[in-house]
This record gives structure tokens, C-alpha cells and sequence, in this order.
């Protein structure tokens, strides 16, 4: 395994998939599209930490169905926030559908953190419904992932929704978690805001 895939720490990659999909995409062409875009890059037995796409196919089925059946939670991003990352095959036809030139890389990128690296462009499924990216996430200097931390984009995100597609969703009313603003990470570095108990 190379040191792209195994990650800035010499462990397991950390893997965010950047899915962009047409409505109506069924669950098992995202899922193919992901597996052949992990054996292409040389990271099909990585895991995968999340999935990530644009908040307009937040609650498409074959995404949210896809991540189920992977494990991982189905993060998305407002078009805006997607827009403001440089990634390296915008398009103009996806500008004008999604209103941002890049879902899958963009997402990608964005999911996985601050200093995450594209491991594998945009692909595209064989049916044309769906595109996928990966991203490496970054490891802080005290080895904790920069993906999946609320707000650990480098620049500021209007805001980014994360889709659960846990079996066992977190509980409501007065029982649900209470917010804490300006937490700082180990390296000190602030991420936002998160959930605490």
C-alpha cells in the first residue's frame, strides 16, 4: 500500500467518498460506482468514514440508502459551500444544475477536513446517474481525523447538515443533546461547534 492510501500516519486510510447523483438513482449504482472508484485508486479494503453530497440529494434515497448499507453517515453541503472548493474537473453543466461546478470532488474534500487530499478525481457510474470522488483525510499533529468534525472545513461553511442513517437515531425533547459553542480541538484549532451529552 502506498503512502497516499495509507494514510499521513502510516495507518489505516481515511477515506471520504464525494457522491453526485440524478434523482432517482438506485442505491446499488452508487455502490458499484464507489467500489470501482476504491479498487481503481488501490484503496478497495480501506474503510470508508462518510459519504458526502450536495444538501439538494440530502434525502435521496439511493444516497441515503447507499450510506446505510456502508455504515457511514450521508453528510451534505449547502451548493455555496461546495462552490467555494477549488477542485480540479469543474463543470459548467453541473454549475448550472446544481449551482456549484463540482459535487463529488467538492463534497469529498469538504467532508473530509482541512489539509484533505484527493485520491481519486470524478467518475462517473456506467449508467450516467451518479459520480463519486475520494478524498484522504488529513490527520492532526495528535493523531486525531479532521473528517467528520462539525466545522473543520479550512474556510468558514454556511452551514453543513449531516444526515444519520443510523438504525437507532439519537433521541428528541428533552432528551436531545444541547450545543457547545467555540470548542477547541486537541492542536487547539477551533472546530465550530458539536454535540455534547
Amino acid at each position: 500500500m502506498s503512502r497516499r492510501t495509507a494514510g499521513l500516519r502510516g495507518g489505516p486510510a481515511a477515506l471520504v467518498v464525494g457522491v453526485g447523483a440524478r434523482r432517482g438513482v438506485p442505491a446499488s449504482e452508487v455502490l458499484e460506482l464507489i467500489a470501482a472508484a476504491r479498487t481503481a485508486a488501490g484503496c478497495a479494503g480501506e474503510p470508508v468514514l462518510a459519504l458526502a453530497t450536495v444538501a439538494a440529494r440530502a434525502d435521496e434515497p439511493g444516497l441515503t440508502e447507499a450510506a446505510r448499507r456502508l455504515g457511514v453517515p450521508l453528510r451534505s453541503f449547502p451548493a455555496a459551500a461546495l462552490a467555494a472548493v477549488a477542485v480540479p474537473d469543474p463543470s459548467a453543466v453541473v454549475a448550472a444544475a446544481a449551482g456549484t461546478a463540482s459535487v463529488a470532488e467538492a463534497a469529498a474534500l469538504l467532508a473530509a477536513g482541512p489539509g484533505a487530499e484527493l485520491l481519486a478525481g470524478k467518475r462517473k457510474s456506467p449508467a450516467g446517474r451518479a459520480t463519486c470522488a475520494l478524498a484522504l483525510a488529513a490527520v492532526t499533529p495528535h493523531g486525531a481525523l479532521t473528517a467528520g468534525r462539525e466545522g473543520a472545513a479550512a474556510a468558514a461553511s454556511p452551514g453543513a447538515d449531516i444526515v444519520m442513517t443510523s438504525p437507532d437515531p439519537p433521541h428528541r425533547g428533552t432528551e436531545r443533546r444541547r450545543p457547545v459553542l467555540d470548542d477547541k480541538a486537541p492542536d487547539g484549532e477551533d472546530t465550530g461547534s458539536k454535540e455534547t451529552p
